[in-house]
């Protein structure tokens, strides 16, 4: 597959705003999203399901569908923003019109549940996705400038990013060593869990995994991690990036566990590929967009993680 990349983003270019799987319990973060947008010069086109409400969904799957086919038809629209993740990304996946979309590449962000989405756009149609900040989550309050840095970077130039810092006084981690490059994909462990076997999961052969999780105890992030070892889709790919997995401890004391570094060094322990983890991407307020289907540098020997190539056109 081709891989395309989006063009990049400019002042007074117009930002569509959809919410493809849950939607945010306070309105007015949408809102204050918005004005956000503005203040930095963009125009924001409003999807029809951003208000609304289905259970845990917002709005039913035909409402949701539809907004991603209209944003990616209009012309006018240059990037798509999520709301938030939450669930229902994935009930999409067998609907969607990837011609459609593969004809009219734009810059698409997210992270969480839309990891779904993230990997379905990458399979087939080789669009260039980003992993990154969301608007009822990360861009309604105060910014985080380190988060709001990296992802307008990434998004507004067409020059390599290169070196990849994180916060100051947070070090990567080397989990195993060694040197490896290829093309990004991944995003969250139950969403990467939940595709395989399917259509719309790319191939692991020569990619760089990013994984990422919130909320899940020890033992079920174990089981998700076997689970991709069974699959044996680890076994062609050239490196691994461990971002967050925030609230992954298990906080009953009475409970028996192993801590989530013990289920980590175990999985590690049974691949043979770079490894690095504390990378700072994932449910969390300092957070670093990535690029998925674009070339990425493991440096596990020095503890460096690079991007090769510019992710907008």
């Amino acid at each position: 597959m081709k891989i395309i990349k989006p063009q990049k983003l400019q002042k007074g270019d117009t930002i569509g705003i959809i919410a493809p799987a849950s939607n945010t319990d306070d309105f007015t973060r949408i809102e204050k999203g918005v004005r956000y947008f503005e203040s930095l010069s963009y125009k924001v086109k409003l999807g029809k399901s951003i208000k609304k409400v289905h259970g845990y969904l917002a709005g039913k799957d035909e409402l949701r569908l539809n907004d991603i086919h209209e944003m990616f038809s209009d012309k006018n629209i240059k990037a798509i923003f999520c709301v938030r993740g939450g669930y229902g990304s994935a009930r999409l996946l067998n609907k969607i019109d990837y011609n459609l979309i593969r004809k009219n590449p734009k810059i698409f962000v997210g992270y969480s549940d839309i990891t779904a989405l993230q990997m379905a756009f990458l399979k087939k149609c080789g669009l260039v996705t980003f992993a990154g900040p969301m608007v009822a989550v990360d861009f309604w309050n105060e910014v985080n400038s380190f988060t709001e840095e990296n992802f307008w970077k990434i998004v507004t130039s067409e020059k390599s990013s290169g070196k990849i810092e994180n916060p100051k006084n947070q070090k990567l981690k080397i989990l195993k060593k060694g040197i490896s490059e290829g093309k990004l994909i991944g995003g969250n462990l139950s969403l990467i869990c939940s595709l395989l076997g399917t259509e719309f999961l790319p191939s692991f052969k020569n990619k760089i995994l990013l994984l990422e999780e919130v909320a899940e105890k020890p033992y079920k992030i174990d089981r998700m991690l076997n689970q991709l070892l069974l699959s044996k889709n680890l076994d062609e790919i050239s490196g691994i990036i461990l971002g967050d997995f925030s609230d992954c401890e298990e906080t009953d004391i009475s409970k028996k566990t192993l801590t989530l570094k013990e289920v980590l060094k175990d999985f590690v322990d049974k691949i043979d590929v770079p490894v690095i983890s504390n990378f700072a991407h994932g449910h969390i307020k300092s957070n670093l967009t990535m690029a998925f289907g674009i070339n990425y540098k493991i440096d596990a020997d020095k503890g460096a993680v690079e991007i090769l190539e510019n992710a907008v056109e």
